[in-house]
């Protein structure tokens, strides 16, 4: 969750980067740097922490240029340190990234058989080394070249000193939003950044670059045909900045979900080790680890909903027995007190009630009690005696969206470090499950391209008084989080159910007026999935059908049907539950309702 500003122009480009990476700090605060250009005379200033310890590194009498590249960063690959602070320099090449470059590893071997030298951890040096090695006086034909090799996600920011004229950008995952002006641009990783200096914006889509000019900027496709730059008016009152430009928190937060996602595994994973490594605050030490006989995961609503995902996660990759409890009927039930369990918290705030009551009576009888929290400090998180953070950043609305995909990660991430500690899985086997982690931001932010089919299906079914949603496995409790998506939010009584329980009562709700959201990716219970669409249209309910493949099967049988990008079955439920929060958020706005703030609803349920 790092930031990225960016300024060309005619006035003096330090202040503009200072004041924009103020604004942009919450998103990353480990080190930050810039890059001022004059001339051809670059100066670059790196340090280790906040933007304070940078402006003191500066000094007083400052950095002088009209173009210049900042960035704010929490670190992704090597350690928080002025070394691995960006801009990342080689040649005549500056760069400033945001996002996870995955194939850096096989990059950067490769480029060291060549000759180029790296002196830093980071995979963004790859980035500026694979440019300074194409490069034969154009830099945009560089760019272009680079951006066919690197694989990943990745928002930049790049100067060229024999080019001192221009300022390039390049998208693909990580958000980058760029702010016209009379005579000057500006480029930024997020709307707040701009709001001292701007109205007009324009968003780069995947796969775009921008050059800058003080004149204008020119935008160009993956294929390099350029399109004319679609400028938007943003009325820039404090609520609407903090909402980066979305109508509401809620989709905003969807679209966070990329973010959210990495900055929760981004420190915590070695490609090149084939590791999990986790916080000393999590304080899983082999000694407590080999104690460990099963699992307890305690949660409420959407949080019960990762527990129930996580339970799989826990049993096959880390061999452990695990069991999902509802956080406000655990009490009720007077478990006998037993040694060797792992008591595992799931909430969001670190605030709810029942949460935090049956976490203390469950970890009561010994055990060690692990909270997976987003806010740092919550009392769940000071009473637990291990805590996993999110990372997922502040969740504003009231219907957890990228806290959901956030927890999952982190509960992905506690099974393959059980599953490595404990033997159940080999390197080889946790390098590939870190493999598919590292791509899963950019396939959310495919999955994302759904946003406009989920309001036109919201359009179709914003009147329907009813919705079934079917799942199985892993994706069972996609289809209860999706169920109870819609129900918050437009007040649309839905239900999810496990697919094999259809026959056992919800059959006798299908009508030819019932929406019926069945998750059939193709995994190992697709054919079983298969089976309920097929019972489903022989007595004329409406499919909705998610997949991670379509084929003439589906197309015959689905009345409505939707692409995920494919992944590993364990990530899956993370992609599937995108487009659910996207459909639940179309009705409820097509419907009229308040989405940020739902009836007789609170974020956080401080009281039992």
């Amino acid at each position: 969750m790092c930031g990225i500003v960016g300024y060309i122009g005619s006035r003096p480009a330090l202040p503009i980067l200072i004041d924009g990476l103020r604004r942009l700090e919450y998103r990353g605060y480990d080190s930050a740097g810039v890059a001022v250009l004059a001339g051809r005379e670059l100066t670059v200033c790196r340090s280790a922490g906040k933007i304070a310890a940078l402006e003191t590194a500066i000094g007083p009498a400052g950095i002088p240029g009209t173009l210049g590249i900042g960035h704010t960063r929490w670190a992704t690959h090597g350690r928080p340190c002025e070394e691995n602070a960006h801009p990342h320099r080689s040649g005549p090449f500056v760069v400033v990234h945001n996002g996870i470059i995955e194939n850096h590893l096989a990059l950067k071997k490769r480029l060291q058989g060549r000759g180029y030298a790296f002196s830093s951890e980071t995979d963004t040096e790859v980035v500026a080394v694979l440019l300074h090695s194409h490069y034969r006086g154009d830099a945009r034909r560089a760019l272009a070249k680079t951006l066919a090799e690197i694989e990943g996600s990745y928002a930049l920011g790049i100067l060229c000193i024999e080019e001192p004229d221009r300022l390039y950008a390049a998208r693909e995952g990580s958000p980058l939003v760029i702010g016209t002006g009379a005579g000057e641009q500006f480029l930024a990783s997020d709307v707040p950044a701009l709001i001292a200096h701007t109205r007009e914006v324009v968003y780069l889509e995947n796969g775009e670059t921008a050059v800058l000019r003080a004149g204008g900027i020119e935008i160009a496709d993956a294929a390099g045909k350029a399109r004319q730059a679609r400028t938007r008016h943003i009325p820039w009152d404090p609520v609407s900045a903090e909402r980066g430009g979305y109508k509401h928190f809620m989709l905003k937060e969807i679209h966070e979900q990329p973010t959210a996602c990495l900055d929760t595994f981004r420190t915590r994973v070695s490609q090149e080790k084939g590791s999990v490594i986790l916080d000393d605050e999590v304080g899983l030490t082999p000694k407590i680890m080999a104690g460990i006989r099963r699992v307890r995961l305690l949660a409420c609503g959407t949080s019960w909903h990762a527990g129930l995902v996580g339970e799989h996660y826990l049993e096959r990759l880390a061999g452990l027995p695990a069991e999902v409890d509802l956080a406000s009927e655990f009490r009720y039930r007077e478990a006998p007190a037993e040694d060797g369990v792992l008591t595992v918290a799931i909430s969001q705030s670190g605030e709810t009630a029942d949460t935090r009551a049956a976490f203390l009576e469950g970890g009561s009888s010994g055990g060690f009690r692990l909270a997976v929290c987003n806010v740092l400090g919550s009392s769940i998180a000071r009473e637990a005696d291990g805590v996993l953070y999110t990372h997922a950043g502040p969740e504003i609305s009231v219907a957890s969206t990228k806290a959901f995909t956030s927890q999952l990660t982190a509960l992905y991430l506690l099974a393959l470090f059980l599953g490595q500690e404990r033997g159940r899985l080999s390197r080889a086997e946790v390098a590939k499950h870190l493999a598919d982690l590292v791509r899963l931001p950019a396939l959310i932010g495919r999955a994302l391209a759904l946003d406009r089919p989920m309001s036109d299906l919201a359009q179709r079914f914003a009147k329907s008084r009813d919705c079934l949603y079917l799942g199985r496995g892993m994706n069972f409790p996609v289809a209860l989080e999706g169920a109870l998506k819609l129900k918050e939010i437009s007040y649309v009584h839905a239900e999810g159910y496990a697919g094999g329980e259809m026959k056992h009562g919800p059959i006798a709700l299908i009508d030819s007026e019932l929406p019926v959201v069945v998750l059939a990716p193709r995994d190992g219970s697709f054919s079983k999935m298969y089976g309920n669409l097929e019972e489903v249209k022989a007595r004329r309910g409406i499919v909705i059908a998610f997949t991670d493949r379509a084929g003439k099967d589906l197309h015959a049988k689905a009345d409505h049907l939707f692409t995920v990008p494919r992944t590993n079955p364990f990530l899956a439920p993370i992609l599937l539950a995108v487009p659910l929060q996207l459909f639940a958020y179309h009705v409820a706005e097509a419907r009229g309702h308040d989405v940020d703030q739902p009836r007789n609803l609170a974020k956080s349920v401080t009281v039992e």
